[in-house]
Order: structure tokens, then sequence, then C-alpha cells
């Protein structure tokens, strides 16, 4: 059987002016044409060629020697070439640029965006692309530590859980939710720390510096937000971690530790409903 998104080796039934037609044998009528500028020099009736099965611009079935970036089963990260509204369109290193659905899209692509995506045949068996469902597709076997800084590609967010990120493009991460990334698009590549690797070899990252390193940035992100809200924030460190989250773009310890300092400071005083800025000079 002529497997479609596959590499395999068929064998030379046929050869015609334009190229040579291929089968699993000579008795298969099910035919592909490998196009003759693609013959390997010397091939004859009887040979066996390594291909690559895909479809050409009029959806016929069509073979190559030359090596794709994706294939079924795999995923990889792939340059937008061109958008258009019912989806975009992306190198895969063939003739035909690879179809990427807007439904199968992780947020809106633009021209020469670089994003992760798997290989699926559609309901119309059409080759296309697809940003969803890379996680299980993720390995968890990397040799990373707590500590370690990484690179990582921006890949899927989620209100539940947080941002993930493959990091090296193959390892299994996550930035927790309580970390503001909603400056990042899928397909941004960070560079972030390892805050620790679960037993199943997934990794927590940050983007944040270590606690002592991040306190003075939280501690001004405080007044910046004290300044909105005119000098007094409706809340306490005693608020809930949603509402802090929601309001600040960072964990309630995060919080609690950059109120720790500006009261410190005396930049500010703590109520029982609310932290209030002190004027200078008081």
């Amino acid at each position: 059987m002529i497997r479609l998104g596959e590499k395999q080796k068929l064998t030379v039934v046929k050869k015609v002016d334009f190229g040579v037609y291929l089968a699993e044998n000579s008795k298969d009528e099910t035919r592909v044409l490998l196009p003759a500028k693609q013959v390997p020099q010397g091939t004859e009736v009887g040979d066996e060629v390594l291909v690559f099965i895909y479809k050409d611009s009029k959806d016929r079935l069509i073979s190559t020697v030359q090596e794709p970036k994706l294939k079924l089963g795999e995923f990889a990260p792939l340059t937008v070439v061109s958008v258009q509204k019912i989806g975009a369109f992306l190198d895969w290193g063939l003739e035909k640029d690879l179809f990427l659905p807007y439904k199968e899209q992780i947020g809106k692509v633009q021209e020469q965006d670089e994003v992760l995506v798997r290989l699926y045949i559609d309901k119309s068996r059409r080759l296309c692309a697809s940003m969803r469902d890379i996680y299980e597709l993720l390995q968890t076997d990397s040799s990373y530590q707590t500590g370690d800084m990484v690179q990582g590609r921006v890949y899927e967010f989620s209100d539940n859980f947080g941002t993930f990120v493959a990091v090296d493009d193959r390892y299994s991460a996550l930035i927790p939710r309580y970390e503001d990334c909603s400056f990042l698009r899928a397909g941004d590549i960070i560079e972030a720390r390892v805050t620790g690797v679960k037993p199943d070899g997934k990794l927590d990252l940050t983007l944040r510096e270590k606690a002592y390193m991040q306190m003075d940035q939280d501690a001004q992100r405080v007044l910046e937000v004290l300044q909105e809200y005119a000098g007094v924030l409706p809340f306490n460190d005693k608020a809930s971690p949603e509402v802090i989250l929601r309001e600040m773009k960072m964990s309630k310890n995060a919080f609690k530790r950059a109120v720790g300092r500006l009261y410190k400071q005396r930049k500010i005083e703590i109520t029982d409903k609310s932290i209030r800025k002190i004027q200078e000079g008081k």
C-alpha cells in the first residue's frame, strides 16, 4: 500500500518521458509518479527507490526523493511563507507548500513566523499542518536540572495550567499560569530557567529571576499598579492568589515579598483591606 505522508521503498514498474511510475510490486495497480527531474540517474524498471509520498497542486498522489522537513507522526518548526483568510502556507522543503488551516492555528500567524507544527491527514485525505496537540509528541527525557538556563519555543497557552514550551524544540515544559506571559505569541523563542523537574521528566520553567533578584522588579510593578489605582490598592497581601494574579501578574508569594520590601522601605502602608502609597516627605 502506498502510504501518504511517509517515506517508503517502492519499485519502478514503468518508465515514461516525464518520469517513472512506482508501486509496491509489478502486480500492484496503485501507482505513483516520480517526476523525471527526481529520478536517480541510471534507474531502471525493477529498481527500488526510497521516496516520500504527498499530493501535488492538483491533489494527485506524487512522490519525491527530497527529504521533507516533516512526516506523519513528527513535529517540527516550519516557517510561514504566506497567509490567507482560510489559513497559512508553510515551507516544508518540497515544491508544494504545506497548508496550515485557520482552525489549526494557535493565535494568528504572520509571514516569516516560525511555528511548531505536526503533520496530519484531513477528512479530504490531504496532508495538512496543525499547531495543536503537540504536547503528546514531546520528549520527557532531557538532562536539564533545576537552575539550568534553557531555550524553548512557545507552542500553546492554557488558562488552567499556563504557557506550554518546547525546550530545544524537543522537550516538554511549562511556565505556570501565575507568571505574566501575555506578551508572548505561539512560535516565540524564549530564554528561561528550570525551576523543577517533575517525576515524569517534564520541566517547570520561569521567565523570572531568582527571588532575591526579582524582588526589586516586582516592587516596582506594585508601585506602578498603585499609581494606576490613584495610590490605593483595594486589597492587601492577604488577597486570594486569583486576585493577585489578575491585577499584579505575579504569584501571591512574589507579591508578598515585593510588598514586604516596600513596607520596610516605608513606601507603603498596609491596612486591613488595602495597601496605600506613602507620599514622599511624609
